[in-house]
């Protein structure tokens, strides 16, 4: 019967001790994380400035190039529409 309950003890202790490492693995990397996915963001939405800014009224690329790719980000084009004519405040803005 004694080791029944150090058995469970144990147990608990290994929750424990998962619960904290994944708390501070979790803490540490959510920056990581958050700051890859925004640099991730601002490329695309460069690369796309300049494959399809004819769309926003900036023209750099020609064309033929852009109607190649075309169909990959099609999906996309929308919602970078929007985001990219949305009006912004100087509280967004990162790089201040």
């Amino acid at each position: 019967m004694a080791g029944v309950g150090s058995e469970e003890m144990g147990e608990k202790i290994d929750r424990l001790g998962r619960f904290f490492k994944d708390f501070f693995v979790g803490i540490s990397y959510f920056e990581i994380a958050q700051t890859v996915r925004q640099e991730k963001r601002s490329r695309q939405d460069l690369f796309m400035v300049l494959a399809f800014g004819d769309l926003l009224g900036v023209p750099i690329f020609p064309p033929y190039f852009s109607l190649r790719i075309f169909p990959y980000v099609l999906p996309t084009i929308d919602s970078w529409k929007k985001g990219m004519l949305r009006e912004r405040d100087l509280t967004e803005v990162k790089s201040l």
